[in-house]
Formats: C-alpha cells, sequence, structure tokens
C-alpha cells in the first residue's frame, strides 16, 4: 500500500516528509510524493511525481494516472502545506479515500467562507465584511469600526495582511493589498475565486490582544489539542509577519479551556472530522479569546519540531496513523512540558542574499535544536508583507518562559542576513 503527500513545494517542510515516509514505512506502506517542478523531495520519499497542483481538475487526473502506474494501491492521502489541502481533498475523494471533503478543504482556505461557518457554530471572532472596492470598503468601515485590518480571501502567513486607522489610510493602501492578494496567489487552486469574489478582500475589526497558535488533530471526529504556541512579541500591525513563538502558553483556567472548546467547535463548523489543523486566535486584555482561522493541515516547519520538543509528541506520526486509518493513541501530558521557543527570520530589505552571519555560533550552543536556512545564497529575497515564508528559522530550549524570552533576543542579535 502507498501514502499519496500532496505537496507545495516548502523547504521547511524537509523533516515533514522524511517523518511520513518512515512512519509510511514502518506500517508497511510506501511513501510518495506529487508536487508541480520537483526538486528536494526525492531525498526524503520513494518516488516524486509532478503534477500541476495549480489545477485541481489536472491534479485529480494527474493523480489517477499515478494511482495506475503504482505498484501499491493508495492507501491515504495528505497535506502538510496549506495550498495543498484542496487538492488532497479532492484526489481523495476520487480515490475514495477518509478525509475531509472537498467543500471543508475549500472553508479552511477561503477566509470570509470560514468566517461565515464559525458564526453557525457561535465562536467569538472579529466584525467582518467582504469589499471589492475602497467605496465599499469605506461602507463596511462605518459597521466594522476602525482600527481594521485588510487581508486576502485566500492568502497564507501574514502576506499581504495590514492593518489602516483611518479612512485615510484605507484609501492608500486598498489598491495595493488588492493587488496583491490576487495577483500573490496566483498559483493557488483557489484562485479561481479571484471572479467569484469580484476581486474582493476581507476587512476584519482590529482586536486588541496577543496571539496564540493550537495545534491539534481530529480523529473519529474528536479533536485532541497537543499544543498552545504563544506569540510573545505584540503584533499590532500595521503589518503582521510572525516572528516568535513559545510554548507551553502561559493561558491558564478558563481562557484556555475555552480555546480548546472553541477549537473543537470550528472544526464542527467547518467539518473537519479527521487530520491536523492549525488554528489562530487573538486573546483580549480580559481573557476572552477570539478565533482568526484554523488551517485543516500542520503547523508550519518550526511549529512542528516545537511541539515535538515540547511534548514529545510526533504529529506528522500521528497525521500519517490517521491518514492511514490506525489509531494515533495520543496522551497529552501539559505538566510534563518542556518549555520550548523558535524565531522566523527575514532580511532587513529586499534584495540578493549575501551572506548569513551567526550559524556557526547558533548550532554550537546546546541549547538551540535547530538552524534552518530557506534561501541560498545568491537567491533574491523579498520582506513582507510580499512574502509568505521566512527566510529561515531558530528552534530552542530554555528551563522558564523567561529564558526563551531571553534566548530569543539572542538569536535575534546573532542570526544575521547580508543583503545586497
Amino acid at each position: 500500500m502507498t501514502l499519496m503527500i500532496l505537496h507545495t513545494r516548502n523547504a521547511s517542510r524537509r523533516k515533514h516528509l522524511a517523518k511520513a515516509a518512515e512512519t509510511a514505512h514502518a506500517l508497511g506502506h510506501r511513501a510518495i510524493v506529487v508536487v508541480e517542478e520537483p526538486s528536494w523531495e526525492h531525498e526524503y520519499v520513494d518516488a516524486v511525481y509532478s503534477a500541476p497542483t495549480g489545477d485541481l481538475e489536472a491534479t485529480v487526473a494527474r493523480c489517477m494516472e499515478i494511482a495506475k502506474e503504482e505498484s501499491e494501491p493508495i492507501a491515504g492521502v495528505i497535506a502538510f502545506v496549506e495550498h495543498s489541502v484542496p487538492a488532497a481533498a479532492a484526489v481523495a475523494e476520487a480515490l475514495g479515500l477518509p478525509y475531509i471533503s472537498p467543500e471543508t478543504a475549500a472553508k479552511s482556505r477561503d477566509k470570509l467562507t470560514m468566517r461565515e461557518a464559525f458564526e453557525t457554530v457561535g465562536v467569538s471572532q472579529p466584525r467582518f465584511a467582504l469589499a471589492s472596492s475602497v467605496e465599499e470598503a469605506q461602507k463596511a468601515a462605518e459597521t466594522i469600526k476602525y482600527p481594521l485590518v485588510m487581508k486576502p480571501i485566500i492568502g497564507g502567513g501574514s502576506m499581504f495582511v495590514r492593518r489602516v486607522d483611518t479612512p485615510e489610510e484605507l484609501a492608500e493602501h486598498f489598491g495595493e493589498i488588492q493587488k496583491g492578494a490576487w495577483a500573490g496567489f496566483d498559483y493557488d487552486p483557489l484562485f479561481f475565486l479571484k471572479s467569484r469574489y469580484s476581486e474582493g478582500i476581507l476587512l476584519e475589526e482590529f482586536l486588541v490582544g496577543n496571539e496564540i497558535s493550537v495545534e491539534s488533530y481530529v480523529q473519529d471526529g474528536e479533536t485532541t489539542v497537543v499544543a498552545v504556541h504563544d506569540k510573545p512579541t505584540p503584533m499590532d500591525g500595521p503589518f503582521f509577519e510572525e516572528t516568535f513563538y513559545a510554548t507551553p502558553t502561559v493561558l491558564t483556567g478558563e481562557t484556555l479551556e475555552k480555546v480548546k472548546e472553541f477549537t473543537a467547535l470550528a472544526h464542527q463548523g467547518l467539518g473537519i472530522t479527521q487530520g491536523a489543523t492549525h488554528t489562530e486566535f487573538r486573546v483580549s486584555p480580559d481573557g476572552e479569546p477570539y478565533i482568526l482561522e484554523t488551517g485543516a493541515r500542520l503547523g508550519g516547519g518550526p511549529v512542528y519540531q516545537s511541539v515535538l520538543l515540547s511534548t514529545g509528541i510526533d504529529m506528522v506520526e500521528v497525521l500519517t496513523k490517521v491518514s492511514l486509518g490506525e489509531k494515533a493513541d495520543v496522551l497529552v501530558n501539559d505538566a510534563n512540558a518542556r518549555h520550548v521557543g523558535f524565531s522566523l527570520h527575514f532580511g532587513e530589505k529586499p534584495g540578493e542574499l549575501a551572506a548569513v552571519d551567526g550559524i556557526d555560533t547558533l548550532e554550537a550552543d546546546e541549547t538551540v535544536s535547530e538552524v534552518m536556512i530557506y534561501s541560498r545564497i545568491g537567491d533574491l529575497i523579498d520582506v513582507p508583507p510580499r512574502v509568505w515564508q521566512a527566510h529561515g528559522h531558530v528552534i530552542f530550549t530554555a528551563a522558564s518562559r523567561a529564558g526563551i524570552i531571553e534566548k530569543q533576543r539572542q538569536v535575534n542579535e546573532t542570526l544575521r542576513f547580508q543583503v545586497r
């Protein structure tokens, strides 16, 4: 039998592929990847196939061909990158394999439909509206109120997300965000929504508070929350690049219980009955969590490693088992969680990457568990909000949250991207 991984190229997912293949092999299965323009993926799995993954119908057709070419039947389908979730759902449906439905996959990527789904289950969330023009946006802002956040319908990684505080700022920046919200994702299989929404973007109430992310999985319709990361660096705008995560969370009591309750309700609203999820909240100063979004996939590369270091639970192994119909049998013990943090790094300006300083120093530090640079010397790199992925990450441990905060400061002073 064979595990099929639908993939969008992403350098931070190397360990995901390696662990998925290892788990599949332990269960007696092959592991294959389907991706557009394959490159490094060959190092980690049994076979790699090329497919036009930006086109859902073409991807399904190609995967049906691959299923016939494979020496073993396809036993499960998974995706680790959010852009691949709709393709994985469509392929699983075509092959008659368990996965979330294509409708659920679309809801987990279409942020307007997602907001509407959250409304049906009563999860606290910001006020929102769709706007296709400055005039529509200014009209909606009368109800949403300033400050507000503009964001793409199908975006990811805080790319082309911006806060505006006044009607004048809204008028100044609306066109740029609207253009990027679609042109920046023209490779996405849900790009066809551009015409359905008349090139509209999402407007949301800006909520005061700190952000968190929740890593969980669903099996047989039941949600298990595995870990919660805080984002200690204030994310107040105008852009919202994610640069620092720390776990276990400092949230406790009623707030943490409500986060877990809302996560399960979000799954219910979206129709997620199996697989891993990555859910983000803003928590107000009085402890009320407001849901931002839920992705029907694992958190990004460093999130996976951070959860593993902190809890000992391998979420790729869990997802692979769930996808292949095996019981995950995860025991979450919050009392034993280690303090882990990771920082995401960008160049200070766009241009050609000339050097990355500080790698050797960090790798020699026994509290640093991983330094991964995604870009190569000579690559052209850009900066937020025009990129959805950082240029590298560093994962580290400490004996306390205070130690994690201090280590993050040291890492930021040490790792430098030289751009020319």
